[in-house]
């Protein structure tokens, strides 16, 4: 038995009262924690080592090493053992240091385990809960254990974190020098010079309701609506991204406009058949034989990446906003063509119901149900499976509505993630 609990609470109550009221209502009691011993011991939570278990110093001397030495504030997200402040707080040029909590429980655990006064009583340091702050904060370093173990109300921060540390990998496949990228650009070119602008489509449906369809499983639920809606005199502009297009006509429900992004779609998710009356706005990536194969007008978009440099400046035309998906541009045009509210459908970034989409099968649009080893949470706030990846598109859907607050946005399913900014439309969504 040590004074190190009775130590430790007493700082956090002297400077932090309303973040200790917070923590005194844990129950780290409920963490399977677990002495793990090597050349030197730390704790492993819920099957989790917390840090190295030989040299914690080492370690956290290591993680500190890829932060700026010269930074003046420093953002920690997780606690750990308290190495890595320890670590950072060495350094003469720190100013401040936010230690953000991403596991409420496991912080009161270790507090009551382990000596945390060397760092807590600093008077640079800022104890925050992480999920009390809508986004991130740089520089920062993420505990790894922790983006494992965060609990639900931070996980949305955990969420950030993870997409902005995996960001340069993700943004492989869009290298300009790419063989590949290049050709199809190249291909590319005879049409873009005789296609529409998609600039032409700003500001044309001033005020007016938008549905921007996605293809998440709980579109399901609202083909037999969406088709009565779709055949109302006074209804609103239906855009949809192109793997919808297809369960969409099969349900008898025909677009406005289809947008498409990505160079692996084919003709397969876009069938030429029937689209005479269906706009498509597409960014150069596209295969060449489908778009010449596409009867309906054909209106030409780029995004910020520099994939698109060259272009922009031979054949200047229109951007939308891609943050990785789909759905970000079909969004984004609908906002620029005058949207007065934006409604979206299938926008799930999850697996609910045992699916992976709307109108296809398990794996065929890439990701399969087994390999879901993530999660969200849903509008009635209970985890849901998903993957990596969607949970980064739906960070930066959520980032897009936060810029844009003059559009209201509503979500049709609680099923799906919930997107912060959005309301659950009461017409679809009881």
């Amino acid at each position: 038995m040590t004074d190190h609990p009775q130590r430790n609470a007493q700082i956090l109550q002297s400077r932090w009262p309303s973040l200790y009221a917070r923590l005194s209502l844990e129950h780290p009691q409920s963490l399977d924690a677990q002495l793990v011993e090597g050349l030197g011991s730390t704790l492993s939570v819920n099957g989790v080592q917390l840090t190295s278990r030989h040299d914690r110093t080492a370690e956290a001397h290591l993680q500190a090493a890829t932060l700026q030495v010269d930074a003046a504030h420093v953002h920690v997200y997780g606690t750990g053992l308290g190495d890595l402040q320890l670590a950072l707080l060495a350094r003469p040029a720190l100013q401040r240091l936010t230690v953000h909590i991403l596991n409420a429980a496991l912080f009161a655990l270790v507090v009551q385990l382990l000596d945390q006064a060397p760092w807590l009583q600093d008077p640079r340091v800022e104890l925050v809960m992480a999920g009390d702050h809508g986004e991130i904060c740089l520089p920062f370093f993420a505990l790894p254990a922790e983006t494992v173990l965060a609990d639900d109300y931070n996980a949305r921060i955990r969420d950030r974190l993870i997409s902005e540390v995996h960001l340069a990998f993700n943004n492989r496949e869009f290298d300009a020098r790419d063989p590949f990228i290049q050709q199809r650009l190249q291909q590319a070119l005879p049409l873009l010079q005789q296609d529409r602008d998609v600039a032409g489509l700003f500001g044309s449906q001033a005020g007016r309701e938008f549905l921007v369809i996605a293809t998440g499983p709980s579109l399901e639920r609202h083909f037999a609506a969406l088709k009565q809606v779709r055949a109302g005199a006074q209804r609103p502009f239906f855009i949809c991204v192109d793997t919808a297009y297809r369960p969409l006509l099969a349900h008898g429900i025909v677009p406005d406009l289809v947008v498409s992004i990505d160079q692996r779609i084919s003709s397969l998710h876009l069938p030429a058949e029937g689209s005479a009356g269906v706009g498509l706005v597409y960014l150069p990536l596209l295969e060449r034989a489908l778009l010449e194969t596409w009867q309906g007008p054909r209106h030409v978009a780029y995004s910020a990446s520099p994939v698109y440099a060259q272009l922009r400046e031979q054949q200047p035309k229109g951007s939308l906003y891609v943050g990785g998906s789909v759905i970000h541009p079909a969004v984004d045009l609908a906002v620029k063509m005058g949207a007065g509210r934006v409604t979206l459908f299938g926008a799930d970034f999850a697996f609910p119901s045992g699916k992976t989409h709307a109108g296809w099968g398990d794996g065929e649009l890439g990701p399969q149900l087994q390999a879901a080893r993530h999660w969200v949470l849903d509008g009635h706030g209970q985890r849901v499976r998903t993957q990596l990846n969607f949970r980064s598109y739906l960070i930066e859907l959520e980032r897009y509505i936060a810029g844009h607050p003059q559009v209201p946005f509503f979500n049709t399913s609680r099923a799906g993630a919930l997107i912060a900014g959005t309301r659950f439309d009461p017409q679809w969504c009881p």
